[in-house]
C-alpha cells in the first residue's frame, strides 16, 4: 500500500500533472522560444520561492518524529540556504538580474499562493502532508528536466534555456529526486492508510495546479 506513493499520487492526478509538466512555459523552454522577459520574471519569483521553501524544510524539522527525519530536513534547509540560493543568484546574474534587484522584489500572488499553501499543509498536518505538498516542485522539476533532455524535439544548439534543462536532468538532481521519492515512501509506511490517501491526493492535486500557475505567471508577465 505504501510503496511508490508518489507514482500513485501522480496517476491519481494525471490531467493536472500533464497540465503542469507539459505547460506552454515548458514547451517554450524545450523549443528555445520562451520570451526572455517571461523567463526573467520566473527567475525573480523563483528566488523568493526558494526562501519560502527553506522555511518549509525548517518546518519539517519540527514535524519530524525522530533524529533521522530531523537530519534529513536539516539537509534540505542547508542545501537551499548554503548552496541553491547562491547558485540561483549566480544564474540570475547570467540573465542580467542583479542580486540587489532580487533583494527588493515583491512576491507575486502566484508565489504567495503556492508557498503558503505548502506551509499551511505542513502546519495543519504531519510530515507526510508537508512532503506531498513539496513533491510536485522538487520531483516535478526532475521529471521535466529528464524528459526534455531525452526528447528529440528539444532544441540544443542555440537554445538559451538548455542550461536550465541540463541542471534538472543532471545526475545530481536526479539523485535528489530518487531520494525524495524514497523518503515519501518511508514516511508512508508509518503514516499512510487507504482512508487517508484521498486527502493526500487532494493536497498533491492542489500543489500541482499551483505549480502550473507559477509557469503561467511567467507567461502573463510578457
Amino acid at each position: 500500500m505504501a510503496a511508490q506513493l508518489f507514482e500513485r499520487l501522480k496517476a491519481d492526478n494525471a490531467a493536472a500533472w500533464s497540465a503542469y509538466t507539459e505547460h506552454d512555459f515548458v514547451s517554450g523552454l524545450q523549443a528555445g522560444t520562451l520570451p526572455k522577459a517571461a523567463f526573467q520574471y520566473y527567475l525573480k519569483q523563483d528566488y523568493l520561492f526558494l526562501i519560502q521553501f527553506a522555511r518549509a524544510y525548517a518546518l519539517a524539522i519540527y514535524k519530524a518524529d525522530n533524529l533521522a527525519e530531523m537530519r534529513s530536513a536539516l539537509a534540505g534547509v542547508k542545501a537551499i540556504l548554503d548552496t541553491e540560493m547562491a547558485l540561483h543568484v549566480s544564474y540570475c546574474a547570467d540573465w542580467g538580474i542583479e542580486e540587489a534587484v532580487l533583494e527588493t522584489l515583491d512576491e507575486a500572488p502566484e508565489t504567495i499562493a503556492y508557498t503558503r499553501y505548502v506551509l499551511e499543509r505542513g502546519m495543519a498536518g504531519d510530515l507526510l502532508d508537508l512532503m506531498v505538498a513539496l513533491a510536485p516542485c522538487a520531483i516535478g522539476y526532475g521529471e521535466i528536466g529528464a524528459a526534455l533532455a531525452k526528447s528529440r524535439d528539444t532544441k540544443i544548439e542555440g537554445n538559451p534555456y538548455i542550461t536550465w534543462i541540463e541542471m534538472y536532468a543532471s545526475d545530481e538532481y536526479q539523485e535528489l529526486v530518487a531520494d525524495m521519492k524514497t523518503e515519501i515512501d518511508v514516511l508512508a509506511t508509518k503514516r499512510l492508510t487507504e482512508a487517508r490517501f484521498n486527502d493526500l491526493s487532494k493536497t498533491f492535486a492542489t500543489a500541482t495546479r499551483l505549480e502550473a500557475d507559477f509557469w503561467q505567471m511567467g507567461l502573463n508577465a510578457t
